[in-house]
């Protein structure tokens, strides 16, 4: 699977967290402006030294994000991963990913994947109790369909308050639960921990699941493989960093990750190879 961001995509994320224009960042790196804009438009690199120009002038990691643009990808992960079942979502050709947690007939949705009635389905056809609802941020393509899910499955839902302005439809105050630091949630015989990372949003939320053979951390818009979620407003890009770097690269190596976009990864890899990471 093609990573979710490209180089291009990267360069803009981390210039406008920065809240920098073009003509600054090129002139720290020393390369033409117009050479900095035709690689914010997806023209290839004409080489590492640009790249790594470019790299030193916005605090990325260099090597790294060379490697990014010469096409790396994490190591592939089994597709089958006990306990978890992957829903898609499409916004006008727009793939986006929720995801299922579930043991002993109990499940937990983390994000809808703008997609209810494929969650729906899935509970059907796994016979599941659905428990709760465990939103990472309030953006439409992984929180709206909310209202249809519960309609069927009066559950609570899980979502950082500071999310909750985001919302295209917001549950009645009572069905609202704050997943607090180190909170936790019981699925069957598993535990779901709640662990803050403000960044993409105010509310951003990743969600840890560390008892199901190897350890997940399901991270939405927090981070991608190779790249990061675009901060929202900008002013949170230097949170945003923390919580990729202090947070969800703190976590055990072999831990995987399950973005809401682009493929799977391990803490590892993004470690290795992440231009964000340190």
């Amino acid at each position: 699977m093609p990573l979710e961001d490209e180089l291009s995509d990267i360069l803009k994320k981390a210039r406008n967290g920065q809240q920098r224009s073009v003509a600054d960042v090129a002139r720290a790196g020393g390369l033409p402006e117009a050479e900095l804009s035709e690689l914010e438009r997806g023209r290839p690199p004409q080489n590492r030294e640009q790249v790594h120009a470019v790299a030193r002038a916005l605090g990325l990691r260099a090597d790294q994000l060379a490697q990014v643009a010469e096409g790396w990808t994490p190591e592939v992960l089994p597709p089958a991963v006990p306990h978890v079942e992957t829903i898609l979502g499409s916004i006008g050709g727009y793939e986006v990913k929720g995801y299922l947690v579930h043991d002993r007939g109990d499940a937990v949705i983390v994000d809808t994947a703008y997609n209810a009635n494929a969650m729906l389905d899935m509970l059907a056809t796994r016979k599941l109790r659905l428990r709760a609802i465990c939103l990472t941020h309030g953006h439409s393509d992984h929180a709206d369909g909310i209202d249809a899910l519960l309609q069927s499955h009066p559950v609570p839902v899980y979502l950082g308050p500071d999310d909750l302005d985001l919302l295209s439809w917001r549950p009645s105050q009572d069905v609202l639960h704050v997943p607090q630091e180190d909170g936790t949630l019981r699925v069957g015989g598993l535990t779901l921990r709640f662990m803050p990372t403000p960044g993409h949003t105010p509310g951003g939320v990743c969600y840890r699941l560390e008892e199901a053979g190897e350890p997940m951390c399901f991270v939405g818009d927090t981070l991608f493989a190779g790249s990061i979620g675009r901060s929202n407003p900008a002013g949170l890009y230097q949170a945003h960093l923390a919580s990729v770097r202090h947070r969800v690269l703190a976590l055990s190596p072999n831990t995987r990750l399950f973005p809401g976009h682009g493929p799977a990864t391990t803490v590892h890899e993004e470690r290795l190879h992440n231009p964000f990471a340190t």
